[in-house]
């Protein structure tokens, strides 16, 4: 059936896990291609005690994830030293937006229900030493934490521009981006062409070899696509970039590129259960959040 609207800018979104396509069966919850990159496509697939079986799966069979989608076909975006521009504004700040901040302390031990009020889960409590933490914190919480009595600094963590990341999209030394500095990079649109090198290639490899079927070859400086020396491509689909609210600990496009609109299973509307993962049966169930619209 076809939906009822159209994704626009900060919708929050389900989709279909676009690197789930193939999968290490025994580490499901990481990105097959990540772990490529890490290990080696050999090991790999020559390891099943440690990865698996390596398994295939189409589309309605992978992950779904729920992500704020920040731009839409057609936009651009980029962004410096942690803030996200789309189309040349600042994105809208939203409300629980997170950043990692470092903590530092006179010494004496935080209050954990202190942290808790504040809404930081345990397994988010990077402890360096007894004087320095590493938390996820909204502006608003940041500025809480400034008022503690035993608080004598804290610091957002922005990641140096200067500094590439081999695990952000597109994992290739032409695009030295990293989680907080990216792009410029225009979001593909259906029936736009964009002109291919072999520099450029690696933003639109996945689409045009994997989303969109097509036999692709590369020989030195020659790109071939379906047997026909290539140097343009139109797309066939729309793609749409998600990220997290929580700049520093989302898997989201910074990772895995585009999302294709064929991944795209509709908005989130509202929150039907909240669980603390903290806490144990019944208080666990977060009631004050259960069936409130998504914003």
């Amino acid at each position: 059936m076809a939906g009822f609207g159209k994704i626009k800018n900060n919708d929050v979104v389900v989709f279909h896990f676009p690197e789930g396509d193939t999968v290490a069966m025994n580490l499901q919850a990481q990105s097959y291609y990540q772990l490529c990159r890490m290990y080696g496509r050999d090991r790999v697939w020559n390891d099943p005690r440690n990865f698996g079986e390596i398994v295939a799966r189409p589309v309605d069979k992978r992950e779904n994830y729920i992500k704020r989608c920040v731009a839409i076909p057609g936009d651009e975006i980029k962004m410096e030293r942690g803030q996200l521009f789309v189309n040349g504004k600042p994105q809208e700040h939203f409300p629980g937006m997170q950043h990692d901040y470092i903590v530092k302390t006179n010494g004496t031990a935080l209050n954990p229900k202190a942290l808790e009020k504040l809404n930081i889960a345990e397994d988010d409590r990077g402890v360096y030493s007894s004087e320095q933490y590493v938390f996820p914190l909204t502006d608003e919480n940041a500025v809480k934490m400034k008022e503690f009595n035993n608080i004598t600094a804290v610091e957002k963590i922005i990641e140096d521009p200067a500094k590439w990341d081999p695990n952000i999209f597109p994992s290739n030394q032409n695009f030295p981006w990293n989680v907080d500095n990216f792009g410029p990079i225009t979001i593909p649109a259906k029936g736009k062409t964009v002109q291919l090198t072999i520099d450029n290639l690696p933003l639109y490899r996945r689409i045009i070899s994997v989303y969109e079927g097509n036999k692709l070859e590369v020989n030195g400086s020659e790109i071939k696509i379906n047997g026909t020396v290539a140097n343009s491509y139109t797309f066939k689909m729309d793609y749409y970039w998600m990220m997290g609210d929580n700049r520093h600990n989302s898997a989201d496009s910074r990772y895995w590129g585009f999302v294709p609109e064929d991944h795209v299973v509709g908005k989130a509307k509202f929150i039907w259960l909240s669980m603390d993962k903290d806490k144990s049966f019944p208080a666990k169930i977060r009631v004050g959040r259960m069936f409130r619209g998504i914003k």
